[in-house]
């Protein structure tokens, strides 16, 4: 099924009471049936669109039609994995923590280095090498063996024998990272941690419980021949406990065995930690507030469309405006409102002075060029009908006799993201984009540049504090004596360049130097150096606000534990929540509630641990109210 938005897309259902002798409307490589022709329409439109994701490959701005002909080519290929080396796969997807591209490579590496039935090799035939298939895995005492099946050029097994370990060959991987990738999402229904299919795991024995659950290889590589032990077994994954044979005597003299769990590392995914006795007094996590004037289901338009004006206003010759005056201007029934009518009339002058089919349909029309904030209304008609959602165009009557803030919050946000949409694929947003991504990339080279150049010097001082420790009586020679007489009270006697104090001198000194861990400078050398790191870190803060200034895109900083998405925007003081399936929001706006949410998380859980780290980032930023 291809995704839409990262999300599985829901078919639709049939109609009610269908007549075998009914008339309908059935989309092809769908087989959804509609009795309105409109609605298949638009159905089909949408499907057309490339907005879909292949949920195998991951390919990304496909047609639905498309994204089905990529699952279907991907899925066909997954099929042809070997039936004998599913489980172990399986087993080590299960439960991992691994991002996607950690987890192809551990598998990749896992099985190009141990051997496994049903992988395909090369092995010594006589004098020629030969490809084959293995068949099975013999160890006997010290010394490993094969039995593979000789192939032809169809990859059939035509004969079969024995061979040692040192007489295979590997020429290649037994599976590109493609292939594993394929295989990994078809047979995957969540990430993070990855979890197999339900019947998948039943079928091939794979643990569904998530605390016992081991992944384990053989690995008969040469090591452990070399060491004459069995076929060793390496536990992988993200269990909370890996557990080891450890021998111990008995009373009567005799070895058994026993089960040792070693201790976990952290940080491990979020809902596998459990709280232990050595866990700090972690603060109660403070609800957010949720006292928006917009439906709960309209936020994340709200906040996507404002950010889309704050981000690119200079673009759009429009004035930044604060998402508190946006909000009260969207949900008011006034319909002459000067911030609604500017923003308009701003992104439909942006849309015609770029030239793409909005300009062409305004032509046609045989229009004037020329928005202003008298007739934006008629363009935003115009504009309307271009898109033909019945949604959004059943309302273009009430938008021309001028009743505009008596639409519904749902249609007016529903507009303005359909405008944000049609804005984002012009040229001149997307060369705003290049030069900002150049722009950034130079910034960044610098800062790396800086981040060395200072480690360099750091380096360096920490050298020669350390060469003048080493020596101090020479130091002080060189320029120390007012210094130390006013802090010890003794005058030293200089002869021939070197020092000859009495003992009180030399032993206070050497308690100067074990307190303070160096020799004390000189007031101006201080001064010095405080001045240059203060010009030090104001270069810096310079060059963060200009790498700032240039991030356009709108990221997530961080997820808690059950996958709250968290969202600070640079023009706006509030930390924002949002709930893992996007129905609810949330908003913080006090230190004192950023300072109780940061108490709340554990770094024990990768997740919150980012998140604590981010959140400690942004912490000035965020407003106090």
């Amino acid at each position: 099924m291809p995704l839409h938005k990262r999300k599985p897309f829901p078919l639709a259902d049939p109609p009610n009471d269908l007549d075998p002798n009914e008339l309908v409307y059935q989309v092809r490589f769908t087989k959804e049936i509609f009795r309105d022709y409109q609605e298949y329409l638009n159905r089909l439109n949408h499907y057309r669109q490339r907005l879909w994701t292949c949920k195998v490959t991951g390919k990304i701005n496909l047609t639905y039609e498309e994204a089905l002909v990529s699952e279907h080519n991907a899925t066909e290929r997954v099929q042809q994995f070997p039936s004998e080396l599913v489980p172990r796969v399986l087993n080590m997807i299960q439960y991992s923590t691994l991002n996607l591209t950690d987890l192809i490579n551990e598998i990749h590496t896992n099985l190009q280095k141990n051997l496994y039935e049903g992988i395909e090799i090369h092995a010594k035939k006589g004098e020629s090498i030969c490809a084959c298939r293995i068949i099975e895995v013999m160890k006997d005492g010290e010394i490993a063996q094969c039995k593979v099946g000789w192939l032809d050029k169809l990859r059939q097994v035509t004969d079969m024998s024995v061979v040692s370990v040192e007489d295979l060959v590997r020429k290649k991987p037994p599976f590109s990272r493609s292939f594993l990738k394929a295989f990994i999402r078809e047979s995957t229904c969540r990430i993070s941690p990855w979890l197999v299919h339900e019947k998948l795991a039943k079928k091939h024995g794979i643990s569904t419980d998530q605390l016992t659950g081991q992944n384990r290889v053989i690995d008969i590589s040469r090591d452990s021949k070399k060491s004459g032990t069995k076929n060793k077994l390496n536990f992988q994954g993200n269990q909370n406990f890996r557990p080891h044979q450890k021998k111990r005597k008995t009373e009567n003299g005799h070895e058994s065995e026993s089960q040792v769990e070693e201790p976990i590392i952290y940080p491990i995914d979020d809902l596998l930690v459990k709280p232990s006795a050595d866990d700090p007094n972690y603060a109660d996590r403070p609800s957010p507030y949720t006292d928006f004037h917009v439906p709960m289901d309209c936020v994340g338009d709200l906040l996507m469309v404002w950010n889309f004006f704050t981000s690119f206003g200079r673009l759009l010759h429009l004035w930044p405006f604060s998402l508190e005056d946006f909000e009260n201007a969207i949900t008011h029934k006034d319909s002459e409102l000067m911030l609604i009518l500017e923003s308009h009339s701003a992104i439909l002058k942006f849309l015609i002075r770029d030239g793409g089919d909005y300009f062409t349909a305004i032509q046609n029309k045989r229009q004037k060029l020329k928005v202003k904030l008298t007739n934006w209304a008629n363009y935003l008609c115009h504009f309307l009908e271009m898109r033909n959602k019945p949604e959004l165009s059943d309302h273009i009557p009430i938008i021309k006799r001028g009743h505009y803030g008596l639409l519904d919050i749902h249609v007016k946000l529903g507009i303005l993201r359909e405008l944000v949409a049609e804005a984002l694929i012009t040229s001149a947003i997307r060369d705003k984009l290049d030069d900002c991504i150049e722009q950034n990339k130079v910034l960044l080279a610098r800062r790396r540049e800086e981040i060395k150049t200072n480690k360099e010097q750091y380096l360096q001082k920490e050298g020669d504090d350390h060469t003048k420790e080493m020596n101090p009586e020479r130091m002080l020679v060189n320029g120390k004596r007012n210094y130390v007489n006013s802090t010890i009270g003794s005058v030293p006697k200089y002869h021939n360049g070197d020092l000859k104090a009495n003992g009180k001198v030399q032993s206070t000194y050497r308690k100067l130097i074990m307190e303070n861990g160096k020799l004390p400078g000189r007031i101006e050398d201080k001064d010095d150096e405080n001045q240059d790191k203060s010009i030090n870190e104001q270069q810096r803060e310079h060059l963060e606000r200009e790498i700032e200034k240039l991030s356009i895109r709108t990221n997530c900083i961080g997820k808690d534990r059950s996958y709250n998405r968290y969202w600070f925007f640079r023009r706006e003081g509030r930390l924002f929540v949002e709930s893992l399936d996007s129905s609810k929001w949330g908003y913080y706006s006090t230190k004192e509630e950023l300072d109780a949410l940061i108490g709340s998380l554990n770094e024990k859980g990768v997740r919150e641990r980012d998140l604590k780290r981010q959140l400690e980032k942004y912490y000035v930023k965020i407003r106090g109210s």
